[in-house]
């Protein structure tokens, strides 16, 4: 992850960003439209991926070539503007080309068209119910599965065409002929769909550096584009893509057929293009998660602009449109930072539906059949079949994509709906108890969730226990109801009055019990109640007649004593066999965390690490003495020298954050006349402050912006200066100089909750970025924060 920084005029200053944003300013006049220069560079990279497939699309469906251009520039423009997902770009898609092919086959093209509008108005009119949200309780093994079917549907269809030959309409039609159709082939269509297919395939994995600038022109157009070459070159005699004149072109008509059969065609079609659109705009959020420049996508407002797409696509003749995840995926990565990309691209569809039509007409059909089952094929993911097996869903996903293959999209979908319900009413009333003695003690295990439904078998289970027995229930599920939970307490309770015992437990034997003296109603605890600074204890009770005492302002006398024993009760249990491990043989942590003493910064929890992964030095204002100094403080040296001569770490953090006291007592005193101490330790700040003052460098940047006051510049500056006194340490200067050790800068922004680091690319320049999240994506190389091993 690199970030780029525009040069600083020379009078910039730690009060500049004040001084730009008064609060009452005049207004600076009538703005002006602009494109970012990343918007259009986004724009092309997309559109060079969307004209083969939306060629390929609409050959797949059996529509007008041009059909799918329509599509294409439509998504771009209408459902780019509309939509309420940004980066999202909408199109002809893949998911959508068996529900299109099987209407083209019964109704037509032109009521085809006319069904488009009407799941168009179906979509604008569920927006307005404002319903979008309740698309994603659609399980995801079904859509996974509904994709997989579809994809299936395509590549057996798509592999004729690559043969030479033509599809059938139906999946088992396809399958029956193609052992005639494999004795027949076509040498010329099928050396140009294995061109197309190398190339599409090997050209993302061209290795070098030469490699990586190839990379960056789209797979799908480098394949399509050399295959069209080869074929023109070799002057081979295969069928080509025929655009007919724009003046012939077939606009939607009046739907024509059984009344049933059209509305449950447009409800097919509003499902499918809906639910992949809604999905496909939480995918972009997922993956645009770490940038502050994009909002996040409005679905109300996404499915309304996916409405008025479908609407003007069908009234002018073009494919259904729904978001493309291929399309979506490639305009986020290309860096757009509006939908003046998605808009741009439809731009560009519609300039070469214009004026590349002669280069259009010359790509054979093998070749973009060949693209298109491709596509096909990839919809079939294993990473999404893992996914499902993991979580027990494969049945839902095995019968959705089967359905979809054998009947059709909406059976296909009402099928996984079915299992899916039939497989959750199994999960919920699945519940297996069981009880043994073992060394005396009576373990009642209860596997699944706990409802009224197994409160019998409970209740049989708890009374073979005998008055008086040492007991453990152990709950092995995620859900208990009232009822069960009733049940479980009533006799908990007689047991106790009884002289027995009873310890409940979850899963792995995690003890859950209230604190001694504490009711479930004086209970406030939540799940960050270990670092919070929280204890549910109950306060001594006040003899009778003696005056309530006030509350004591602060922590407790006791809240040490508790803690420590909440960690012996809850967390060492866990912890033991990795602590003892490290015991024996010592500690190896892969990095030395350098950071500031404030008590918000809990080290383990901002990097994930456990026990024996950092080797911290805490000090206020996360400071490193200058090797040498005469007021040098050793422990800091020694830490240093100890990390890296003795525990061989690898890398050296150095940690800064928001609202640092050390930084604003360096902003507001005069820390060279300081004779206490720690005056005389904030002096080595002082490099720190001359930097951050120093109007001949550039201010530091935190995620592409300024930072928000002198406080924040100086806590990033502080973090570049730092790691220059550390370079000067001979032992660091000596590790980096044999390559077994590296530097890294951080800064955590405390109310943000949010981590940055220095950017690799140019350190020197106080370029702070933001370190990935749910996205999945790689922060910059080699900043990797922990290496835990529990």
């Amino acid at each position: 992850m690199s970030a780029c920084v525009p040069t600083h005029a020379p009078d910039s200053s730690p009060h500049r960003a004040e001084s730009e944003h008064q609060p009452h300013s005049p207004p600076e006049g009538p703005r002006r439209f602009r494109v970012a220069g990343a918007d259009v560079s986004a724009s092309i990279a997309v559109f060079l991926i969307a004209l083969p497939l939306s060629l390929g699309i609409a050959l797949a469906t059996g529509a007008p070539l041009q059909a799918g251009l329509v599509a294409a520039a439509v998504g771009g423009l209408v459902a780019g503007r509309l939509g309420g997902s940004p980066l999202q770009v909408s199109g002809p898609a893949a998911g959508l080309t068996v529900v299109t092919a099987d209407l083209i086959h019964q109704y037509g093209w032109r009521t085809t068209c006319a069904i488009t509008v009407l799941a168009g108005l179906s979509q604008l009119a569920l927006a307005q119910l404002r319903v979008a949200r309740s698309a994603l309780a659609v399980s995801p093994a079904i859509v996974h599965g509904m994709l997989a079917g579809i994809g299936v549907t395509i590549a057996v269809a798509q592999l004729h065409i690559v043969l030479g030959g033509t599809p059938q309409s139906a999946v088992l039609d396809n399958v029956g002929a193609l052992p005639a159709q494999l004795a027949h082939l076509h040498p010329a269509a099928v050396s140009m769909s294995a061109l197309t297919l190398a190339l599409l395939f090997a050209w993302p994995r061209l290795p070098g550096p030469v490699g990586r600038r190839l990379r960056s022109v789209p797979a799908a157009l480098v394949a399509v584009a050399g295959a069209t070459a080869a074929a023109v070159l070799a002057g081979l005699s295969l069928p080509k893509v025929e655009l007919p004149s724009w003046r012939s072109h077939a606009l939607a008509g009046l739907p024509e057929g059984p009344v049933l059969g059209l509305v449950a065609a447009v409800l097919t079609t509003t499902l499918v293009c809906s639910v992949q659109s809604l999905l496909g705009a939480v995918a972009m959020d997922k993956l645009a998660a770490g940038r502050t420049d994009v909002r996040r996508s409005d679905l109300d407002r996404e499915l309304r602009g996916q409405g008025a797409a479908n609407v003007v696509s069908g009234a002018l003749g073009g494919l259904p449109i729904a978001g493309v995840a291929v399309r979506s995926t490639a305009n986020v990565r290309a860096g757009a930072v509006s939908r003046n990309s998605t808009m741009l691209h439809g731009v560009w569809v519609v300039a070469a539906a214009l004026f590349l039509v002669p280069a259009l007409e010359l790509i054979p059909l093998a070749s973009l059949a060949a693209l298109v089952m491709a596509v096909g094929l990839q919809m079939v993911s294993l990473h999404h079949i893992r996914t499902v097996t993991r979580h027990r869903e494969v049945l839902v996903y095995a019968v959705t994509t089967l359905g979809v293959v054998l009947l059709g999209v909406l059976e296909g979908v009402a099928l996984g709906i079915a299992v899916a319900v039939g497989v959750a009413l199994h999960r919920l009333t699945r519940t297996r108890i069981t009880h043994e003695q073992k060394d005396g003690v009576h373990h009642v295990h209860v596997r699944g969730q706990l409802t009224f439904l197994a409160v019998p078998r409970l209740s049989r289970a708890l009374h073979q226990v005998p008055q008086g027995a040492e007991t453990v229930v152990e709950l092995d599920g995620s859900f208990m109801d009232h009822a069960a939970y009733e049940s479980l307490q009533d006799w908990q309770h007689a047991h106790l009055a009884r002289g027995g015992s009873v310890e409940i437990t979850g899963r792995a034997g995690t003890r859950i019990a209230e604190p001694a003296g504490t009711s479930a109603a004086d209970c406030r605890c939540r799940p960050w109640t270990a670092w919070r600074n929280h204890q549910c204890a109950a306060p001594a009770p006040t003899p009778a007649g003696s005056p309530a005492e006030e509350p004591a302002e602060g922590p407790s006398s006791h809240q040490l004593a508790r803690g420590i024993s909440a960690f012996q009760t809850n967390t060492a249990p866990l912890v033991r066999r990795e602590l003892a491990r490290l015991a024996r043989e010592g500690q190896q942590p892969s990095q030395l965390f350098l950071t500031c003493a404030d008590s918000r910064l809990v080290t383990s929890m901002i990097t994930s690490s456990g026990p024996g992964d950092l080797f911290v030095v805490r000090n206020v204002g996360n400071l490193v003495p200058m090797q040498g100094e005469e007021s040098a403080d050793d422990s800091v040296a020694a830490a240093i020298e100890y990390a890296v001569e003795v525990l061989k770490v690898r890398s050296i953090t150095v940690c800064g954050h928001s609202g640092c006291g050390a930084m604003q007592a360096l902003l507001t005193t005069d820390a060279r006349g300081s004779r206490t101490p720690l005056g005389r330790w904030l002096r080595h700040g002082l490099p720190s402050l001359e930097r951050a003052t120093d109007k001949n460098r550039p201010w530091a940047r935190i995620a592409g912006r300024e930072p928000a006051d002198a406080v924040e510049q100086l806590c990033l500056t502080n973090v570049i200066q730092q790691l220059t006194h550390l370079r000067a340490h001979e032992c660091v200067e000596r590790a980096l100089r044999e390559g077994t050790l590296e530097l890294h800068g951080m800064y955590f922004h405390v109310g943000e909750a949010q981590a940055y680091l220095l950017t690799e690319d140019a350190p020197d320049s106080g370029v702070f970025d933001r370190v990935a999240g749910t996205t999945g994506e790689a922060g910059p190389k080699g900043t990797a924060l922990h290496d835990t091993r529990v």
